[in-house]
């Protein structure tokens, strides 16, 4: 198992990294990207934003998102961290999988509209069968949402789904 220690290469903003398409690096398309742009990406860790915006899949009549989509926020987060490194390696971006939270903790019942918020994940551990766990804030600009976020990317997705 590796033991990632959390922080320990907190990425500095990356002006080439900031450049690459969302939609490059997770495996969703159209209203499903719910990420704007990726900040910076390192070794263990990502940071993203997106800003609110009316008329999305997921938004209340006034515009705002329900806090519960900040799980998918993390999720996305780190599908475009796994994406980032496939890049990086010449391979294709894979399906991952969520597998859970503990202790998804927000201090808002809903994103309004035009807020700005900045997507944290940090890597503490990966196994060699894919499952990995996140520590993963979002900050708007105070501390918003935290979680520890497990998922699983299997080395072939696809055949995983047909042998599930």
């Amino acid at each position: 198992m590796n033991h990632a220690q959390p922080g320990r290469d907190a990425p500095a903003l990356d002006p080439d990294t900031a450049l690459i398409p969302v939609d490059e690096l997770v495996p969703h398309s159209g209203d499903m990207v719910l990420i704007d742009q990726i900040l910076a990406c390192a070794e263990n860790t990502l940071s993203a934003r997106v800003v609110i915006a009316p008329g999305g899949l997921f938004n209340h009549a006034d515009g705002s998102v329900p806090a519960w989509l900040g799980l998918e926020l993390m999720a996305q987060s780190i599908a475009a961290w796994a994406g980032w490194h496939a890049r990086q390696e010449q391979r294709p971006v894979q399906l991952g999988f969520l597998l859970g939270t503990r202790n998804y903790n927000c201090s808002v019942d809903r994103f309004t509209v035009g807020t700005e918020l900045r997507i944290d994940i940090d890597r503490s551990l990966q196994d060699d069968s894919g499952i990995a766990v996140f520590e993963c804030n979002i900050h708007g600009p105070d501390l918003l949402a935290s979680a520890r976020v497990n998922v699983f990317q299997p080395t072939d997705a696809a055949q995983y789904l047909q042998e599930s």
